[in-house]
């Protein structure tokens, strides 16, 4: 036993004759019990022992954890002779330490000594296995991980002391390891518990996991033991390629279509499916200068899906020779070839329609232009070379109807007077849709837009708005009206008026600035409707006469409400 207690434990003396325990410089050594004795019980301990009993006749008890608390009576004490006894084994996992007082009294109950402090200490004996904190432990390597690289850690727990002897210190130890190796692929710390690896060639596509049987032995790896498993999951690495197969495909495209289907590109990679080591990057390598392809992955089958990003030109180029790579999402983690495939894209012919150069036109010409008179020619060219197509014309849309079209020649002449002012040309300017049409099954049509810039001519005389007035018999206000000419300069002002038929003789006009005219009653009038006729010619003399009414009422001054009444 370590420590052991004294024979006899004797109740030191009191200071200053207290009964009160004071500070002494003595220390009474604890006593140690042995868990899991097999008895006979009671089993003796110490003897205490009072130095008074020289004096009068000592009485012994105790008190405290064992005696008279929780847990109680696993201690007692002979109230005569002092004997402690231990009445049953004891298991130092549930408790480690008992804290007892002795007491010592004379036959009337007197104290006679103070009370003493007995500390019995539960040594302990290996009566507990190793427990794992787990039944299966699972762990994960990244396949070729190198020699010492961790995979996890193993933890066991022992109820018995590791302090004082070494009953629960654990020792660790790998038993068998499945599927076996040329070598060893794992080891464990004896006293960490942590599982590394030792062997090189860790290969998830050849053997992904293995299962190790772990034993935990208390007594540092010599004493009771257990066994638990672990279980190493191998990971993926991109130790694998993706290989086309086959490395040769070909698909055929109509010209013009955008992201349309052309072929499927179908690779095979060792490493764990749907994993981003796994998982496929298409490149075209050569062979597309210009992006007219895309490569997409399908998320399913790992499949390259070859599609065309632009529209293709059969006229331009009508075969494409691909070269594609493929990788993987994640870099590999060991220098790998990249595998390629050839792709041949055929691009076939459909029938285009006409295309107009340029697709708008402009031209300047006369309002004036005579009828049947050539206005230009407006052509339009066959993208389908090879097809060797007959080309027609005809208008499309020309709203005024001012226009003709030869179907063969393409040249457009005047059907009907243009006309700058009228309403069909907006800003002097007249749109017309030219159609053509190519003669393949189906047929194609292009159109081209023709735009008339029409030149203004004098074909307009000015006119006066508005084109009635009132005014009263008796000092008449004069009227001013405007001055309208459809014509753009230098075809109108400045303006020149002048009144004719004799209506000079009642009437004086004026030009008043850029495009007014004043007219004044000189005469009295009696009440009536009057016709004043007005000349107005523009600056290059074209003239035109109208006719303005003049209803005098019969008031003075400014015209207000003139009614019929006041004729």
């Amino acid at each position: 036993l370590q420590n052991e207690a004294p024979e006899v434990m004797t109740f030191p003396e009191p200071s200053h004759g207290l009964l009160q325990r004071q500070k002494r410089d003595w220390i009474i050594p604890p006593i140690n019990c042995p868990e899991n004795q097999q008895g006979p019980f009671p089993r003796r301990l110490a003897k205490i022992k009072s130095n008074k009993n020289k004096e009068t006749k000592v009485f012994y008890s105790i008190t405290g954890q064992g005696a008279d608390t929780y847990p109680v009576g696993v201690f007692i004490v002979e109230r005569e002779t002092g004997w402690l006894k231990v009445t049953k084994p004891l298991d130092r996992e549930k408790m480690d330490k008992y804290i007892l007082y002795s007491h010592a009294v004379s036959a009337n109950g007197q104290s006679v000594e103070d009370p003493m402090e007995i500390i019995i200490t539960v040594t302990d004996q290996n009566d507990n296995w190793p427990v794992f904190t787990e039944e299966v432990f699972t762990g994960y390597i990244e396949e070729n991980a190198k020699p010492g690289t961790s995979v996890m850690t193993i933890n066991a727990t022992d109820a018995d002391d590791a302090i004082n002897v070494n009953n629960g210190i654990i020792g660790y130890s790998i038993l068998s390891e499945e599927p076996q190796s040329r070598e060893q692929m794992f080891t464990i710390d004896p006293v960490k518990g942590i599982i590394s690896v030792i062997g090189t060639g860790l290969d998830r596509e050849t053997t992904p996991n293995y299962t190790l049987i772990i034993q935990a032995a208390d007594q540092e790896g010599t004493g009771l033991t257990n066994t638990a498993t672990a279980i190493v999951e191998v990971t993926d690495a991109n130790d694998n390629p993706p290989i086309f197969d086959p490395t040769m495909y070909e698909g055929t495209v109509k010209e013009n279509e955008v992201g349309t289907f052309v072929t499927r590109l179908h690779v095979k990679d060792l490493d764990e499916q749907d994993s981003p080591a796994w998982r496929a990057v298409y490149r075209i390598k050569s062979g597309d200068p210009d992006g007219d392809f895309g490569i997409t992955t399908d998320p399913k089958n790992n499949d390259g899906i070859l599609r065309t990003a632009k529209g293709l030109d059969y006229e331009s180029k009508n075969r494409y020779n691909l070269v594609v790579t493929v990788e993987n999402a994640v870099p590999f983690t060991v220098p790998l070839p990249l595998s390629t495939a050839t792709v041949l894209v055929v691009v076939g012919d459909v029938n285009e329609a006409p295309v107009f150069l340029p697709p708008v036109k402009r031209v300047e010409v006369r309002e004036d232009l005579p009828v049947g008179h050539q206005v230009t020619s407006y052509t339009a060219q066959d993208p389908d070379q090879d097809q060797r197509q007959k080309i027609t014309y005809r208008m499309g849309s020309d709203p005024a109807g001012w226009l003709a079209i030869d179907p063969e020649s393409g040249i457009v002449t005047v059907a009907q007077a243009l006309d700058r002012e009228s309403v069909h040309a907006i800003n002097s300017i007249y749109k017309a849709i030219i159609l053509a049409m190519d003669s393949g099954s189906p047929d194609a049509t292009g159109t081209g837009t023709l735009l008339l810039l029409l030149e203004d001519v004098n074909d307009n005389g000015p006119t006066p708005e508005p084109r009635s007035f009132d005014v009263c018999s008796r000092q008449p206000e004069e009227q001013t009206l405007s001055i309208v000419d459809k014509d753009l300069p230098p075809h109108t002002y400045p303006f020149h008026a002048a009144l004719v038929h004799g209506s000079g003789v009642y009437w004086t006009v004026t030009v008043a600035g850029q495009d007014k005219l004043v007219l004044r009653l000189m005469k009295e009038l009696e009440p009536g409707e009057y016709s004043v006729f007005l000349q107005l010619a523009d600056a290059q003399g074209k003239a035109q006469v109208t006719l303005v009414r003049a209803r005098v009422c019969n008031c003075k001054g400014p015209a207000q409400n003139c009614e019929l009444q006041d004729f």
